[in-house]
């Protein structure tokens, strides 16, 4: 990387070098001084030599015929005939449009290293020894299928398996994208790369390897990574065109202008200025000036943008497909619905004995419900005792009150009667995607404390703004079905898919392109990462969003603000019309040049200076973008 970026900063002082010789090569013409050596070789040599380089190998090797060919053949007929400062001007002109393309298009590799540090490098495999199991550390590469192996708290899960003894609570974030950890007990499932959270598992491994979970949402990235072709210059797609239509016109303007009686020299300087203004230049400034603006412009407004090709597709979307947790919504639980069974007790009394209880819990759930506690200015209680049953709940002393605080089956199985108003209040709060608290005190269910994803503010008026500007929204999320489709009608999306690993977030994302979409994804975790190289352009949340979304994204919303999504919209389809614009313009500048060449009223130095004003003209245009003012 450090080699890239010395590389070209080289080329940038070089390319400066040549242009401060170009410089004084002009003055020297516009004055009427000569030197022995005319300066504009020096921007030959260093801008031009090397365009020369790349035209022949691309035609010799890669059969290509480029805009670099036409420019060489202009540069090489200017120094023919003697003018050296038109060679030298069209030679500097591409330079920049290079350097400016490989500011704005070129895109960093997206390092795979910390996806890969989430890998398992070993695990604790049991094996019968003297009739005895005992633990072994081995690597997780050794791990078979069928062995097995115990998971402690704290430790990442090293494959897929299945749990054969013990009770827990799993992190599956890093496949799902859920924010609550998954309660699992005997004969369900586990995933390598998820993380064991409270009580100690065995487990059989099921798949190991290249055929684990974590190691196909590598491979998937990979994949997709290697599926995006970097951008090429419009003008190198109309170059097998534009050569030969020069080369023709030249030839037609010398032997034409020839055969009416004017001197050789006359008639070969018609047809090198043809070739002079013929040269694209403008025509490759007309993208990389503009992306480049467009990308000033949206860093000022917090969001980054890795690469030109990122811009112009996103100007084509018409599809935008959400993740939920981290993205609609802020990822962060509290408390939303405190409701007591018992008319004796309030809400506020209910939140105080149950955060009082949980205040020795780890679990998030349980950490939600104390920080609520405390920040309503309730006094807690010490438990005389504290016990918690990993993956189901908890019990406690509080007061001289036996509380049981968990699942519906936590309590059932600890003798807590459960009536009919608990499970119709359960059903209601799981109905809008929430994850419930039961209490149990003396035998008896005397509440539930639900908690909630908070939905971010103004997401549903940017489904709205979107929904606008006839682009659909989809909502992708690892979440369960009740949890999705409840978010999903806050916000107004409609077609929503739930309970979705990343491959199938993946596979969602390609129906949706074989449909004819443009899809472009928005995600903030590490399971979206395959759906964020996948999609047509992949936009990730910047500041909270882990890194490996950041880097597989295109595009990162620094400040989270999914309000932005919209401006990003109209800035990209601002880009493309300038883009546009821009390519119209150098093509009309171009004909006319071409035309006043053809009747002799320009020659290879003031054609060559025609054709820098067209230059000049595409890139201010472009520049407009940078302080253009667009609804945010």
């Amino acid at each position: 990387m450090f080699k890239k970026i010395s590389d070209f900063l080289a080329g940038f002082k070089m390319t400066v070098v040549s242009g401060i010789f170009l410089v004084i090569s002009l003055a020297l013409l516009l004055t009427g001084n000569e030197l022995i050596v005319d300066p504009a070789w020096v921007t030959v040599i260093i801008s031009g030599f090397p365009l020369v380089y790349l035209a022949v190998t691309r035609l010799i090797f890669e059969k290509w015929i480029s805009s670099a060919l036409l420019i060489s053949i202009a540069m090489i007929a200017s120094i023919g005939i003697g003018e050296l400062f038109a060679a030298g001007e069209v030679a500097f002109i591409m330079a920049i449009g290079a350097i400016l393309e490989d500011m704005t298009v070129a895109r960093a590799k997206k390092g795979l290293s910390k996806l890969l540090s989430l890998a398992p490098v070993e695990g604790r495999k049991l094996v019968q020894k003297d009739g005895k199991l005992i633990e072994e550390i081995i690597p997780a590469a050794q791990i078979n299928v069928g062995d097995l192996l115990r998971v402690l708290p704290g430790e990442t899960i090293p494959v897929d398996g299945k749990i054969v003894s013990g009770n827990t609570s799993v992190d599956q974030s890093i496949m799902t994208g859920e924010s609550l950890p998954i309660d699992k007990t005997v004969d369900e499932k586990v995933f390598c790369g998820t993380m064991n959270c409270f009580g100690s598992i065995d487990i059989e491994a099921i798949n190991v390897g290249e055929d684990s979970s974590l190691q196909k949402l590598i491979n998937m990235v990979k994949e997709a990574e290697n599926k995006k072709a970097p951008m090429q210059r419009i003008v190198d797609k109309w170059a097998v065109w534009l050569v030969p239509i020069a080369l023709i016109i030249a030839v037609a303007t010398f032997f034409v202008t020839w055969g009416i009686g004017a001197d050789m020299m006359v008639a070969l300087n018609r047809a090198v200025t043809v070739l002079v203004v013929f040269c694209p230049c403008a025509l490759a400034l007309a993208t990389p000036t503009s992306i480049m603006a467009a990308i000033g412009q949206a860093t000022k407004h917090g969001v980054i943008i890795k690469s030109g090709e990122a811009l112009e597709k996103m100007g084509k979307v018409d599809t935008i497909a959400f993740d939920k947790t981290g993205t609609l919504t802020y990822g962060k639980l509290e408390v939303s619905d405190i409701v007591s069974f018992n008319k004796a007790m309030t809400e506020k009394d209910l939140l105080a004995l149950t955060a009082s209880a949980e205040a020795k819990s780890e679990h998030p759930l349980g950490k939600a419900i104390v920080a609520h506690a405390k920040n309503s200015g309730l006094n807690l209680t010490e438990t005389a005792d504290f016990q918690m049953v990993a993956g189901k709940g908890i019990f406690a002393d509080v007061a001289g009150k036996k509380l049981y605080c968990g699942s519906e089956k936590f309590l059932l199985s600890s003798g807590v009667e459960i009536r009919d108003e608990v499970y119709s209040a359960l059903e209601k709060l799981r109905t809008q995607g929430k994850a419930s608290i039961l209490v149990a005190s003396d035998g008896i269910c005397i509440g539930v404390i639900a908690l909630s994803d908070m939905l971010r503010p103004t997401a549903k008026e940017i489904v709205n703004r979107l929904s606008e500007m006839d682009t659909e929204t989809v909502l992708l999320t690892g979440d369960n079905r009740k949890t999705a489709d409840f978010f999903a009608k806050q916000v107004g999306i409609t077609a929503v898919r739930a309970e979705l690993l990343p491959e199938e977030k993946v596979s969602n994302i390609t129906l949706l392109q074989n449909a004819g979409k443009n899809v472009c994804m928005i995600g903030d975790g590490v399971n979206d990462a395959p759906a964020l190289k996948t999609a047509n352009v992949g936009v990730a949340m910047g500041s909270m969003g882990s890194d490996i979304a950041v880097e597989a994204a295109d595009i990162a919303l620094m400040g989270d603000d999914i309000s932005k999504i919209p401006y990003l919209k109209r800035l990209s389809c601002s880009t493309i019309n300038t883009i546009k614009g821009n390519i119209t313009a150098s093509m009309c500048i171009n004909f006319v040049a071409v035309t006043m060449s053809v009747l002799g009223l320009l020659n290879p130095i003031t054609g060559a200076l025609v054709h820098n004003a067209g230059s000049v003209l595409v890139v201010l245009n472009a520049a407009l973008l940078y302080d253009r003012k667009f609804d945010s």
